[in-house]
């Protein structure tokens, strides 16, 4: 499963978002989805992950109300809204198909997308 993500840019803080990630040749209804990311340094980590059971979402406590997760099985994509975007933000973000077990667990991911840079500076 290949995962292609996109929407990645250089954003002003405050500004918005969107991140669009597809399979080509696949539909990502049955998949739990996830967003991580990675800062230069920094450890990878779930920013959000969007259930295939029932739809059910996570986020992390720094993304609470300001990104939102969806899917759309029709258009075979999977979204992350970003808004009020800051400057710890920055990261490159990669789209994965997590473990339903523990949506949030890098080690569990089955598939990794190349990942989008996204950039917030003034």
């Amino acid at each position: 499963l290949r995962l292609v993500e996109s929407g990645g840019a250089l954003v002003q803080p405050g500004g918005s978002l969107s991140l669009s990630c597809t399979a080509p040749g696949f539909t990502l209804d049955d998949f739990d989805m996830a967003w991580f990311r990675q800062a230069p340094g920094k450890e990878r980590e779930a920013v959000s992950c969007i259930s295939s059971s029932d739809g059910s979402t996570y986020y992390a406590d720094s993304v609470k109300g300001r990104f939102t997760i969806s899917r759309d099985n029709a258009k075979k994509s999977v979204y992350l809204q970003m808004n009020s975007l800051q400057p710890e933000d920055t990261a490159v973000y990669y789209c994965a198909r997590t473990s339903p077990l523990h949506c949030a667990d890098a080690t569990l991911v089955e598939n990794w997308g190349q990942g989008t840079q996204v950039t917030v500076s003034s």
